[in-house]
């Protein structure tokens, strides 16, 4: 069985982000033998004074693939790591789906869309979640955490949708790399320009200090923008730095 395990509003200003608790929720599942889980992506949700939130609104989501019986026993856990490990103050809000049992699976993706775009209520996640079959549930505080987190499990499932976490880093002594190397060296599927294209695996690329993956069609891509080289004028690639990748 495939999953997705959605958190969102477990911290504040002062604790531990939701990002290290979905860290360690990932790393329990692994470690009790229940499946193997992927690696972790932020998704941005929407930014406005009516919309609580503590530094960045953003949820926290992964995959895993379990043994189906597996399931209840991964809610149960991440439910109480959430209630225990949560910061003071916070409202954190945990969605478990079946990939493959989502009843109306682009329902949820335009939920989590619209979440980017407008403010949604407790209420309409809830009605959502049991229309779609979808595990969502509140555990501490006001339970407004609920909305990103089945928010972010749509915005995953979509594939176009979240930055994930950490950086990596390449060894490289000049700082410029082919793509093939760079495909080779880090969890990278592919290269792409910021305009869509794929590049070549014979391509240079300027990696910078460290590089960052965002979800892109279902791949971990990296993103890439187009630069002129101030001594000979020839254009070059270099790795989208974060505010370019902002969007996602």
């Amino acid at each position: 069985m495939h999953i997705l395990l959605c958190i969102d509003d477990t911290d504040n200003i002062e604790s531990r982000g939701t990002g290290e608790i979905a860290t360690l929720i990932s790393k329990g599942i692994e470690e009790r033998k229940w499946g193997h889980c992927s690696k972790i992506t932020r998704h941005q949700l929407f930014i406005h004074p009516d919309v609580p939130y503590t530094s960045h609104n953003s949820s926290m989501c992964f995959e895993a693939d379990i043994d189906e019986p597996y399931i209840s026993h991964i809610i149960s856990y991440a439910s109480d790591f959430l209630e225990k490990e949560s910061a003071e103050g916070s409202d954190p809000g945990l969605c478990v789906a079946a990939v493959d049992k989502i009843l109306e699976p682009e329902i949820l993706i335009d939920f989590g869309k619209k979440t980017k775009k407008e403010i949604i209520t407790i209420s309409q996640a809830y009605d959502l979640a049991e229309k779609l079959g979808v595990h969502l549930s509140e555990h501490g505080g006001t339970g407004q955490g609920v909305i990103g987190a089945l928010a972010g499990a749509g915005l995953r499932l979509s594939g176009n949708d979240g930055r994930f976490k950490g950086k990596l880093k390449i060894e490289s002594k000049t700082g410029i790399e082919k793509v093939d190397y760079i495909l080779s060296k880090t969890g990278f599927e592919r290269v792409k320009d910021i305009n869509g294209s794929d590049l070549k695996g014979d391509e240079m690329v300027i990696i910078g200090e460290s590089l960052k993956a965002v979800l892109l069609e279902g791949k971990s891509t990296l993103l890439v923008c187009s630069k002129k080289d101030e001594n000979t004028g020839s254009m070059l690639w270099e790795a989208c730095n974060k505010q370019q990748i902002k969007s996602f």
